[in-house]
């Protein structure tokens, strides 16, 4: 088969990188098109992905819009050159557009219920929409359901082995509290009249008085006077330092789910629900979801999860892991329409890297 697939963030590389590589070892022509946002062509570069660049970042809604319209635009044309068979993505906008056009069929992987632009430009179009079986809305025929999370995709145990020695490197003393505070910067489109943790300088401060060690990641410039909790490290290594930590409070919903299936609890700050994040707090006991303008709930939850020993939520991972699939052999199985049999090494790919402007 030719597969033709599209990130448009770093998240979404790990989610394919597995399966790509599966793809390309049963034999399957992949192509993978990308737009240069948020570390996803680092990501690429450092996974030895091939790709290359349709579109480049945005900075606002308006010009979202027009950057947007270039990838289509893009994509349709290597597309018609390649004959791909399949088109796939997360959020897939741009093969739900693409694929009809092509004699495709376009394949959409998607968990957040309340990217509504997203999912009315992209579910109508597509051929079929596979999310998590916690995701709440029903999306009719074209829906595939599977247990799992796509946060599994890329670090289930099979996939992932932490190196806890990462807390070193970001200067944690081995008997510290450690705890990542995350702040997002709320561009996204999905985003849109959202708010997250209000006073990051109140949190870091009482969190501190509790006796953490708090590491403080932005996805812009770190607030005013917190730049000595910044750290810098390797993007490729931050899974490590999410598995070595004892908690994450943050803004960001994939890290929240990340932490969660690595087995460190996390405080979820924001206004925006979502399914999974509700699932993996009432099912699991691994997430706290507090609203975003509430600072004194977010400190109560952290403080109630540092309380508990570890080893409670291994165990929590470890019952999560049980009720869970490994959702790469999901994501093999929509995109060519068969069974993946067992999901072989974990190694993203085997050919050097290259991209073309």
């Amino acid at each position: 088969m030719k597969v033709a697939v599209t990130v448009q963030h770093a998240g979404h590389v790990h989610f394919f990188k597995h399966a790509i590589a599966a793809l390309r070892r049963r034999g399957h022509d992949v192509r993978v098109f990308a737009r240069d946002n948020e570390a996803s062509i680092e990501l690429l570069e450092a996974c030895a992905i091939e790709y290359e660049v349709l579109a480049g970042e945005s900075d606002s809604l308006l010009s979202l819009a027009a950057t947007q319209g270039v990838y289509e635009a893009r994509l349709l044309r290597r597309a018609l050159a390649f004959e791909p068979d399949v088109l796939t993505a997360i959020g897939g906008v741009a093969v739900a557009h693409v694929a009809p056009l092509v004699g495709a069929r376009s394949v959409v992987f998607y968990d957040t219920e309340h990217a509504t632009i997203i999912r009315r430009l992209a579910f109508p179009f597509a051929d079929t929409v596979c999310t998590p079986d916690c995701f709440r809305d029903d999306v009719g025929d074209k829906q595939v359901r599977y247990p799992s999370y796509h946060e599994l995709a890329y670090l289930h145990p099979e996939a992932f082995e932490p190196d806890e020695a990462i807390l070193d490197d970001v200067g944690v003393a081995p008997d510290d509290t450690a705890v990542l505070v995350r702040l997002g910067d709320w561009s996204s489109s999905h985003d849109v009249g959202a708010s997250g943790i209000d006073d990051p300088a109140d949190l870091v401060e009482r969190l501190e008085a509790d006796g953490a060690a708090v590491l403080l990641s932005t996805e812009g410039d770190l607030p005013d006077g917190l730049e000595s909790h910044g750290f810098d490290i390797d993007p490729g290594r931050f899974h490590d330092l999410l598995s070595a930590v004892d908690l994450y409070v943050g803004e960001g919903g994939t890290t929240a789910a990340e932490c969660a299936v690595l087995g460190t609890p996390a405080v979820y700050v924001s206004d925006l629900t979502l399914g999974y994040l509700d699932e993996l707090e009432h099912e699991f006991g691994l997430v706290r979801n507090c609203a975003g303008d509430d600072t004194a709930s977010a400190v109560d939850a952290a403080v109630a999860f540092l309380d508990r020993p570890a080893a409670e939520f291994r165990r929590r991972r470890e019952d999560l892991l049980a009720a869970k699939s490994d959702p790469r052999d999901t994501i093999v199985e929509q995109i060519t329409g068969t069974p993946a049999g067992a999901t072989a090494s974990a190694d993203p790919v085997e050919t050097p890297a290259k991209h073309t402007g």
